[in-house]
């Protein structure tokens, strides 16, 4: 399977660490605060050993998404360039909120306020 096209809905093969954290530094501002911190919510709960494998399924496939530099509206896009990233992460987000805790959305907080400042 080509990592530029997945022949599915399944993007999980997508996602890497290493290209998440590179999305992340080069995208942040662009994507906006909301997207970033959502995305951390979910990195963190991935990276949790208590996270269940299925939930951890579900993160990986929208971070999966995130990085993948070819979506459905591309991120170089002005104002909507992540919107679908967004949706992505947020339906991912309600999928698994019953294992995403308190210390998860602590750490991306903490993450957040370092890269964007208090508001």
């Amino acid at each position: 399977m080509s990592k530029l096209v997945p022949s599915n809905n399944d993007y999980s093969d997508n996602y890497s660490e290493s290209d998440l954290w590179d999305k992340i530094s080069k995208f942040a501002k662009s994507a906006g605060r909301e997207v970033i911190e959502k995305a951390l919510v979910l990195y963190y709960a991935a990276s949790d050993p208590d996270t269940p494998t299925k939930a951890k399924a579900i993160i990986f496939s929208a971070l999966g998404y995130f990085i993948l530099p070819l979506d459905a509206i591309p991120d170089i896009t002005p104002i909507l360039g992540f919107s679908d990233d967004l949706g992505a992460i947020a339906l991912a987000l309600a999928t698994v909120a019953a294992h995403i805790k308190p210390e998860h959305r602590a750490l991306a907080q903490k993450k957040i306020t370092q890269w964007f400042g208090d508001e």
